[in-house]
């Protein structure tokens, strides 16, 4: 059975992948992804045979995100009665801003994993826009959003994804774990937060320290030495004259995408992206 991203991400490659096919490299070694959100180019691969009998490391520095894939791929069934727990009252206001607090109260961290896990993809259905955000203290601060009958548990989507998680390394940690664990001829694809196409757009809240433009410099110099150690290269990030300048030596190739996420409706609809790539 096929498995499909388990969360709604703000900027989630699912509607994109098709563009990337022409450039997946038929041969590659071990698959890694250091930014993995919700998965979506990993499930487009895994979907399509391509990480059959390859190692696969997934990585982001979201905790509580890697936890979520965690008791995925080991404890789904307890995962699935936990998120049952939280369906009925899915849309009451005052049960969400309940559990969204949860991470402001003493006691957290005695959740357990599974717990942990429920009240993110509960939270995640239900906030505004499937947003993850969080406050500079690292709670999550996203308000209630606006639906008539969200899902909140997914069975067997979830128990597809189990399947494909199975043999898959989950990792917390920066972008930079990437060095001390890939090998010439690994395929790499990364989508970090994007860089803002204008001073006003800027949305890179997902961790407490947010990812600004020494991070995305920082990012160029990670991509420049595992091309020179002959890894294959797949980097998403916005059409900027900063990103076309730290990416000059690469193929940049245009991407249509459409934006949902914005706080005026003149500043959704389809913009261009960039998909860089290596010619290792």
């Amino acid at each position: 059975m096929e498995a499909y991203p388990f969360l709604k991400w703000a900027g989630g490659k699912g509607r994109l992948v098709s563009q990337f096919e022409p450039f997946f490299p038929d041969d590659f070694g071990r698959y890694v992804e250091p930014f993995v959100g919700s998965g979506a180019v990993f499930f487009h691969l895994y979907n399509q045979g391509r990480l059959a009998e390859r190692q696969v490391v997934l990585i982001d520095r979201i905790e509580e995100l890697i936890n979520c894939y965690r008791v995925i791929q080991n404890d789904v069934e307890d995962l699935i009665a936990a998120l049952y727990e939280h369906a009925p009252r899915s849309m009451d206001a005052e049960y969400y801003y309940s559990v969204r607090d949860w991470d402001r109260r003493p006691d957290y961290g005695a959740r357990s994993n599974v717990e942990r896990a429920a009240r993110f993809m509960y939270l995640n259905r239900v906030c505004y826009n499937g947003l993850y955000r969080v406050n500079r203290r690292g709670q999550f601060n996203v308000p209630l959003g606006r639906y008539r009958n969200p899902t909140i548990c997914d069975e067997p989507n979830l128990r597809a994804v189990h399947q494909a998680l199975q043999g898959v390394e989950l990792q917390v940690g920066d972008f930079q774990r990437c060095l001390a664990i890939v090998e010439e001829g690994d395929l790499i694809y990364l989508d970090p937060p994007y860089h803002p196409l204008s001073d006003t757009a800027n949305f890179t809240s997902y961790t407490s320290d947010g990812f600004g433009t020494a991070d995305q410099q920082r990012l160029a110099g990670l991509i420049h030495s595992l091309s020179r150690r002959g890894c294959r290269i797949m980097l998403s990030n916005s059409d900027t004259g900063l990103i076309r300048q730290l990416y000059k030596r690469y193929v940049q190739i245009p991407i249509r995408a459409t934006r949902a996420i914005n706080s005026k409706a003149a500043g959704r609809g389809e913009i261009q992206e960039l998909l860089i790539v290596n010619e290792t």
